[in-house]
């Protein structure tokens, strides 16, 4: 399986479960697709656009049933980032689990997030 991963605030992530669909956050709606992130991106994704932010939440879902609307494209760095070309399937959710700062101000992850 594997596992991809957004970083969103927590007030529209509750309005994405209210609703049955997650659609993206303003930069995603920009763009046309969903920005998404592999365990070893995260991190790096928190640091550079999240900075300082609280109360946001890490969605982790199984990119293998995303089916063709997931791709990978090149961005930061060249690396190949994973972008979801339409709605976040509510279905496809692994786990939704709070994103808090720590001390330092940076983001403390779960422990199995690599």
């Amino acid at each position: 399986m594997s596992t991809v991963y957004k970083i969103v605030a927590a007030d529209l992530w509750q309005a994405a479960e209210d609703n049955g669909v997650f659609t993206g956050a303003g930069i995603d709606l920009t763009d046309g697709f969903i920005h998404l992130s592999t365990g070893a991106q995260a991190r790096r994704t928190a640091e550079l656009y999240f900075a300082g932010q609280d109360n946001l939440v890490l969605v982790a879902a199984d990119g293998a049933s995303l089916g063709e609307a997931l791709k990978y494209d090149p961005s930061r760095d060249g690396d190949l980032f994973p972008h979801l070309y339409g709605p976040l399937p509510l279905t496809t959710v692994l786990s939704v689990r709070p994103l808090p700062l720590g001390a330092d101000g940076n983001h403390i992850f779960p422990g199995d997030v690599d």
